[in-house]
């Protein structure tokens, strides 16, 4: 009984465990969608919503599309809508839940006790649905997490005829691994997508001899040029700041020019892609001057993706 009210539950368990509708609808109690409610001293967190979705949806339904990003651990939107895609034919709507009509079987697996739709499908649908900024961002979130390979994603966009593989097999070519953030991500794009030199992502930086130096999140070897995000400066410590600090003093004393870019300057970006530019320059880049065009302006107007976790498997189906 005492378990029955620390998760989402229906009105038919509430009656079968002695609570009475009156009581369902007195303060003990909270409303989450039509027919499923919870303890009203019971913290409400998204994957509280999202048990309560999957409770107020047919039998079969499964967490899906940015809503099983999110339970993988990467916020690209925001948490409502709460999409579930099953196979039953339902004309019931709850408001807060987008169902998904399917009409094959849904490869799932299980997070934390939840229904979800494989990374790989997951990535599929939600290809139609985001821009290319984040679609990229998400296949490398998933890739960086352990779920998928960039392999398994090539192979899985080429053999399926899916709302959204076209979408994806557009984005293949700049799928990176070893992308350990969404920033980074967004930062990278910000450059390549101007037309400046990709640089190569979270490289191990050595002396002439072999010996290390420090780990570079975006490097250009030819140049001799990192750019890190720094997003969390000021929360750190007085020791981290100055173990970041003599890091960075390293890579400059063998020859290394460091842009250090802040969660600030990621709301400015062609302030910032000059920056870059300029130190390119400075080191000898002879190429391009950054074009900003129209569809770059709208893909960076400042960046709001959110990694919100690390995915921790639970089981497959």
């Amino acid at each position: 009984m005492l378990l029955l009210l620390r998760q989402p539950f229906t009105r038919r368990q509430a009656r079968a465990a002695g609570i009475t509708d009156a009581q369902l609808r007195g303060v003990r109690f909270r409303r989450l969608f039509r027919g499923v409610h919870v303890a009203a001293d019971v913290e409400v967190t998204p994957e509280l919503w999202m048990r309560a979705a999957v409770v107020a949806s047919p039998r079969d339904a499964v967490l899906s599309h940015l809503t099983a990003l999110r339970l993988y651990g990467l916020e690209l939107r925001a948490l409502f809508p709460l999409h579930v895609s099953t196979r039953t034919r339902t004309h019931t709507r709850q408001k807060g839940i987008r169902p998904h009509q399917r009409a094959a079987p849904i490869a799932t697996r299980s997070v934390r006790g939840l229904p979800v739709t494989s990374p790989l499908r997951t990535l599929v649908d939600i290809a139609t649905k985001v821009t290319t900024i984040e679609l990229i961002t998400a296949a490398e979130h998933l890739v960086h997490q352990g779920l998928v390979t960039t392999a398994q994603i090539g192979e899985y966009a080429t053999a399926r005829h899916l709302d959204g593989v076209q979408r994806l097999r557009r984005v293949l070519g700049r799928i990176r691994e070893g992308v350990e953030s969404p920033r980074e991500t967004m930062l990278r794009l910000m450059i390549v997508f101007a037309h400046l030199p990709e640089p190569r992502c979270n490289v191990d930086i050595r002396e002439a001899g072999g010996s290390f130096i420090a780990r570079g999140d975006l490097v250009y070897d030819r140049f001799r040029l990192v750019v890190e995000y720094d997003g969390w400066y000021h929360e750190r410590s007085a020791a981290q700041r100055q173990r970041d600090l003599g890091r960075r003093e390293r890579l400059e004393a063998a020859g290394w020019r460091v842009i250090v870019v802040t969660s600030d300057d990621m709301r400015s970006p062609e302030l910032l892609v000059g920056r870059v530019h300029q130190a390119l320059v400075s080191r000898g880049y002879l190429g391009p001057r950054p074009v900003f065009s129209v569809m770059w302006s709208r893909w960076f107007p400042g960046a709001h993706v959110r990694d919100v976790g690390t995915y921790i498997p639970e089981s497959a189906a």
